[in-house]
């Protein structure tokens, strides 16, 4: 009898073991999301009893970027059998909105929260209220502010995108390499409070600064609104009567600024832009818009929704996840 008690006693002790080597390997590199495996579902276990509710939370539904977010979090659903809620700001600078939401959120009980936040630090406490509520943060799209995460104590975060350093990069870099001889450019960023907007004025300087024939003559925000970048286009063409290309951190921005140009019937500005908007899409078709980039918006929001489900049957998530970005021009706006 003791030999047996002996002999499960060491059986057990392996299975420990083997089970700790298992979880060590768990921590893993940031995952990329490859744009093959945009429709492959792993498989989720589904919780018994009611569905849980998960809420995703982002800037607005004027900008079809956000529709198509919602597009991917609704396959989602479908697919995972959760309760799907989804609520938003009623503009991309709704921050004091957005607070207002996860608080009434927090008071819904709802499992977890997928956010796309309107701000960077702002949502960070509310945010800290939520995961000290017990429920679980997703943040896509636009990073939280890792040092004043790390301040307030909101850890374990995943986060889901893109590198949109490298998107604006790209973006700015297609418009640049045509610019053979001096030429002036203008960048038009997003609201200055998100990591996002900062991340694709990096690259675009970065692209535009490899070029020597160029010379950036103006950096200003449009906060991401179609109306706004269309007035301050307007303005720095005044000011900048000169200007052969404008990079625009957003599409909508871009269209704007498109606007702008044909309102002036300047047809010397070459226009970039960031998101793959249907419009900015046939903009290309049409001419007006050189290129974009695709940053799945859709993508993020299934991948989003996905970890959260996850996350709620105990397992471990990736604290960052890439999703491929892709350059959209002329030479590929049809391709499906």
């Amino acid at each position: 009898m003791k030999k047996v008690i002996s002999l499960v006693m060491l059986v057990v002790t392996l299975s420990m073991l083997i089970g700790c080597g298992s979880a060590a390997t768990n921590e893993a590199k940031p995952l990329i999301v490859k744009d093959e495996q945009a429709t492959a579902a792993p498989e989720v276990t589904k919780q018994s009893g009611d569905k849980p509710t998960i809420a995703l939370v982002m800037k607005t539904l004027t900008n079809p970027f956000f529709v198509e977010m919602e597009k991917g979090a609704r396959k989602a659903e479908t697919e995972l059998g959760i309760n799907l809620v989804v609520k938003t700001g009623s503009q991309e600078t709704s921050i004091e909105q957005q607070i207002a939401i996860i608080d009434g959120l927090i008071t819904d009980k709802v499992k977890a929260i997928v956010i796309a936040p309107a701000n960077s630090k702002d949502l960070i406490p509310v945010l800290k209220k939520a995961q000290d509520a017990g429920i679980i943060i997703i943040n896509v799209d636009n990073r939280l502010d890792s040092e004043v995460s790390k301040q307030m104590g909101l850890v374990d975060v995943p986060f889901i995108s893109v590198n949109n350093e490298q998107g604006g990069y790209m973006s700015a870099k297609y418009v640049s390499d045509q610019l053979k001889s001096p030429s002036e450019v203008i960048i038009l960023e997003g609201i200055r409070t998100a990591g996002n907007a900062n991340d694709r004025k990096n690259g675009a300087v970065r692209a535009f600064g490899e070029n020597s024939n160029v010379k950036v003559v103006a950096m200003e925000t449009a906060n991401w609104k179609i109306d706004e970048a269309h007035d301050v286009t307007m303005k720095l063409l005044k000011q900048h009567p000169d200007v052969k290309a404008i990079f625009c951190a957003n599409d909508m921005m871009g269209l704007g600024a498109i606007q702008a140009l044909q309102e002036s019937n300047n047809k010397a500005v070459a226009v970039v832009a960031y998101d793959a908007l249907d419009d900015a899409k046939q903009a290309i078709k049409a001419g007006t818009l050189q290129a974009t980039i695709d940053q799945q918006a859709a993508l993020q929001a299934y991948t989003g929704v996905k970890f959260a489900v996850q996350a709620l049957g105990g397992e471990k998530i990736p604290l960052e996840t890439l999703v491929d970005v892709k350059l959209i021009t002329k030479d590929n706006v049809d391709a499906k």
